[in-house]
């Protein structure tokens, strides 16, 4: 998957290019606006009482920027940032060596929260309600618990899936935001400054063309914005105009909606295979060799954002606008109640 063009997970080649564009101030970081009110408010006063800010939890598609955000809450509260994620946690030692290491006002960032076993989740709760480490020595009939006070410090959780988040878990953070996909103009206003800090030439044209492909992902319009300038360095002049951008883009499959070929795979998988639909997630994505989670994750939000996908109780349903986008004719007598036979 990470192979994808318009994938928004980060590839391990290019994290320290997206590092080098990755915003660090407020006036830098673009959308998002009432989350980015919301947060300066909330550190704003925590800066004005002294105090250590309260625990964050961060959800929506990834690519959207919560790493990013983390970064510049730690930078406006003047503390230090210490990253880590949910599968990097295996044990509740390794979770009580970080919290162990933690100075007063620190910012925890635990990417993919989601994911943190319920061993590791039972070690957190004190750690984010009391500030304390409950340590358990020994074993047997011997043990004895030992409660380590820990200095305050904030946890900001990120994930992908909030439904995912154990309600304990959840309950526990002070405040919880939703990132949602940018605008067409936000993701310009993105790629323009994107182009600035490349030493790219880019045109007008070339950035809405761009913007218009980037699936309302920050991530994946930088993405595409290197791809093109690759293109643009090899095959034309340097230059990115909106035929250059288009010719890129064309290479790299991406539509003019930006959908790839997995996406199209995922909606003529619905309409030719299934009728389409409703069939199950897990349906679909044994058809295509893939994981269901990858489907879900990466692949569904911008489809039902479109509209070119529906959910119901009985499985995903392709709309009349992924019929026309395909340029497949829409079966006028098909509701979408209809269970498929097959």
């Amino acid at each position: 998957m990470d192979e994808r063009a318009v994938s928004p997970h980060t590839k391990p080649e290019e994290t320290h290019l997206d590092a080098g564009l990755r915003p660090r101030t407020w006036d830098e970081f673009v959308g998002q606006a009432t989350v980015k009110e919301t947060l300066r408010i909330l550190i704003a006063a925590a800066k004005a009482r002294d105090e250590t800010l309260d625990h964050i939890l961060l959800y929506g598609p990834p690519g959207l920027g919560k790493t990013t955000l983390a970064h510049i809450i730690a930078a406006e509260m003047g503390v230090n940032l210490k990253i880590t994620s949910g599968p990097a946690i295996e044990r509740p030692g390794d979770l009580a060596a970080i919290l162990t290491n933690l100075r007063r006002g620190d910012v925890l960032f635990i990417d993919e929260i989601h994911r943190l076993s319920r061993a590791v989740e039972e070690v957190l709760y004190p750690a984010m309600e009391d500030f304390a480490l409950d340590i358990v020595i020994g074993k047997g009939p011997g043990a004895r618990n030992i409660r380590l006070s820990l200095p305050r410090f904030t946890i900001l959780g990120a994930t992908t899936r909030l439904a995912l988040v154990a309600a304990p878990l959840r309950d526990r953070f002070g405040a919880v935001f939703r990132l949602d996909f940018y605008s067409s103009q936000e993701l310009a206003q993105i790629i323009r400054r994107a182009a600035h800090l490349l030493n790219t030439a880019i045109e007008e044209g070339g950035v809405q063309e761009i913007a218009s492909r980037s699936r309302g992902t920050a991530r994946i319009a930088n993405r595409l914005l290197k791809r093109v300038r690759d293109y643009a360095q090899v095959r034309a002049d340097g230059v990115i105009t909106r035929e250059v951008a288009r010719e890129a883009l064309a290479l790299l499959d991406v539509d003019e909606l930006g959908l790839d070929d997995l996406d199209r795979k995922v909606l003529r998988t619905v309409i030719e295979k299934f009728g389409g639909g409703p069939v199950g997630l897990e349906t679909i994505a044994a058809s295509l060799s893939e994981e269901g989670d990858t489907i879900m994750d990466v692949v569904e939000p911008y489809l039902l954002q479109l509209g070119f996908l529906d959910r119901t109780p009985r499985g995903r349903v392709a709309t009349r606008r992924a019929y026309e986008h395909l340029g497949l004719p829409f079966p006028e007598d098909k509701s979408p109640q209809q269970p498929t036979l097959f």
